[in-house]
């Protein structure tokens, strides 16, 4: 028979030769067969082969005995091959194992390895890894390699308890080859349910170790009995030494990785305080520069702007826009609340994307601002919004004082040009032309009637108006008049109206007067200005604006106290009744009589209608009012009827 390799296999059946001349060439013979044997790898079954046939064949008991030497010395040689590989293979893994570490892989997937890899070179069922958990006072299954349960798999040892607790405080390996049995362990149902359930009956456990500290324990385990030599225990030792190793790295690199990022973490903090204080001296330059250069609120919102970004709006002390700001849409949805809130507290209010600081002076509230800015503010950036609001209420205390001072000025102006008779006109020019304002000029004079309780702030924006447009501002009789050069008594009237109405929050009512010129003429348009707004309350017409060129004679003739609705009521109700319930049109067709001179030809014209058709409306209303409606007495109080009712219908 020929081997797999081409060499020929040694005779089998050959005659036992006689003499010793004829034993040394079957021993020579026997022998090459055990070194092919050898290099085959044969079973140890397969080395007896030779020595059975030596037997049949009746060789003497000297070559029997050198045959038996023979196959010892090929048995030896056999092992000393197997060891030598298992040797290799055992290098290999640690080897491959190093070259894990050294390439800095994850713990997970290297400590993964070692266990696969002790499962394969000790050629157990299972093997597996626990870690102690210092903060839970116990130890837990890491990694696992072979098993099928999941209960042993999720098992939580109690320190000391088990065959890895002796290996923990022994810091020294121990194998059993039948753990149940075994009584040198610390026996727990816990975890003998967990090694039943897995089926596992011998056991080797070799400590991890970091310095002098146990930090867990690798396992092989049988699930039949089995001894563990001593080079097993030295591999899975060598392998312990590994995972030890990597967890240790994996400790290091952790720690190294979260000293960098709280470096880093410190290092942006640091960055950002840097640029926020920056930012914080920055913005407290550019507010000592408004108020050095006597700016306004403006120029803090603008530093504001520039220092945060986002927009700001500007708050009155009830939480509405100030006049002229446009930022209704930059508003919380609770704009009152939250400036209230950021009063009492005193601090920075967040309502969404919108950060409210309150402008107080002491205890009383001026205002706010609202910061539309959808990014998170810091601390310090917060103190900036702060900062604008305590120059804000510094440049509205000193607005206000000087607004105080200046207005009592103009309004003892105002006072002594409404004084009849006027005294010394040159000197009160002289101190208009002082204040800016020049009295020969043409002068729009508006009277504004405002509820009593917001007579201060209407004042203070009639004067704040007065001062920007070059005239002069004050209150008589608990009025507000004001002086407006270079303006229509109407367009006058009408401006003072939405200044003054945004100011106080609620609708005035302003009439107007002029233009007149010089301080002697002031008085007389005041006096018309009055009659004007007390004719367009009297109207029903409150909250509007007009001149007396608007309300034609009307307005001297209606005034205060005077019941224009019950006046149109009693001269023409029963033709305005008429008209509602028949749908006809004689008030229209009174008021074309009227116009035409009392001609019912001309008024026909006018209506494009039939002159019958006049006559007959005509008669209607002598029947509704009575025959003498167009008496002259009558007539002229009809007359100022029907005016009157078209303007009461004009403020509808």
């Amino acid at each position: 028979m020929a081997r797999p390799d081409g060499v020929p296999a040694v005779a089998r059946t050959a005659a036992p030769p006689t003499g010793g001349a004829a034993r040394a060439p079957r021993a020579t013979s026997a022998a090459a067969e055990y070194l092919r044997l050898v290099l085959d790898d044969a079973a140890a079954i397969e080395f007896e082969g030779p020595l059975v046939r030596a037997r049949a064949s009746g060789a003497d008991a000297a070559t029997l005995a050198e045959l038996e030497g023979v196959r010892l010395l090929a048995l030896q040689v056999r092992a000393a091959f197997a060891a030598r590989r298992r040797r290799e293979s055992e290098l290999s893994a640690l080897f491959d194992t190093a070259s894990d570490l050294a390439a800095l892989r994850g713990v997970d997937s290297v400590l993964t390895a070692i266990v696969r890899r002790a499962r394969q070179l000790l050629g157990t069922d299972v093997s597996y890894l626990t870690l102690n958990d210092d903060a839970r006072g116990n130890t837990y299954m890491r990694v696992t390699d072979g098993s099928v349960s999941a209960r042993f798999q999720a098992l939580r040892l109690p320190m000391g308890a088990g065959l890895g607790g002796l290996v923990a405080q022994a810091a020294a390996p121990y194998a059993t080859a039948s753990y149940f049995t075994d009584p040198r362990f610390h026996h727990t149902d816990e975890i003998d349910d967990g090694v039943r359930e897995e089926g596992l009956v011998a056991i080797l456990g070799v400590p991890l170790i970091r310095g002098s500290q146990v930090i867990g324990v690798l396992y092989a385990a049988d699930r039949t009995e089995r001894a563990f030599d001593r080079s097993e225990v030295a591999l899975l030792g060598s392998l312990a030494a590994h995972a030890a190793i990597a967890i240790d790295n994996a400790r290091l690199l952790e720690e190294t990785r979260t000293a960098l990022e709280e470096l880093s973490a410190a290092t942006r903090e640091l960055r950002a305080h840097t640029e926020s204080v920056e930012r914080a001296a920055g913005a407290h330059d550019r507010f000592i520069g408004v108020v050095l250069r006597g700016g306004g609120v403006e120029g803090v919102a603008a530093a504001v702007t520039e220092a945060l970004g986002g927009r700001i709006t500007v708050l009155d002390e009830e939480g509405r826009p100030t006049a002229g700001d446009d930022g209704a849409a930059a508003l919380p949805p609770d704009p009152a609340g939250a400036l209230a809130l950021a009063r009492a507290t005193g601090r920075t209010v967040r309502d969404g994307e919108w950060w409210t600081a309150a402008v107080t002076v002491g205890s009383e509230l001026l205002g706010g601002l609202v910061l539309q800015q959808a990014a998170d503010l810091s601390d310090a950036d917060q103190r900036i919004l702060e900062r604008a609001a305590l120059v804000t209420a510094l440049l509205l205390l000193i607005r206000r004082t000087a607004g105080e001072a200046e207005g009592r000025v103009r309004g003892e102006l105002v006072d002594e040009l409404l004084t009849v008779p006027l005294r010394d006109p040159d000197g009160l020019r002289e101190r208009a032309r002082r204040l800016g304002a020049d009295l020969d000029r043409p002068l729009a004079v508006v009277v504004v009637r405002v509820e009593e309780r917001c007579r201060g702030r209407a004042l203070a924006a009639a004067t704040h108006l007065a001062a920007t447009r070059g005239g002069l501002a004050g209150t008589r009789d608990a009025r507000v008049v004001l002086c407006l050069p270079d303006l229509a008594a109407a367009d006058a009237a009408a401006l003072v109206r939405r200044e003054v109405a945004a100011a106080v929050g609620r609708p005035v009512t302003a009439g107007g007067a002029g233009p007149v010129h010089g301080p002697a003429a002031v008085a007389g348009a005041s006096a018309e200005a009055g009659r004007c707004a007390s004719t367009l309350e009297a109207l029903g017409r409150a909250g509007e604006s007009a001149s007396a060129d608007e309300l034609g004679f009307v307005g001297l003739l209606v005034g205060e106290g005077r019941d224009v609705p019950g006046f149109v009521t009693a001269t023409l109700a029963p033709v305005l009744d008429y008209d509602a319930r028949r749908g006809t049109d004689l008030v229209t067709t009174l008021r074309a009589w009227f116009a035409t001179g009392g001609s019912p030809a001309r008024a026909a014209e006018v209506l494009n209608v039939h002159v019958n058709t006049v006559t007959q409306r005509l008669d209607r209303v002598g029947r509704l009012l009575g025959r003498d409606w167009s008496a002259p007495d009558r007539a002229l109080e009809v007359q100022l009827a029907l005016r009157l009712h078209r303007l009461t219908a004009a403020g509808d």
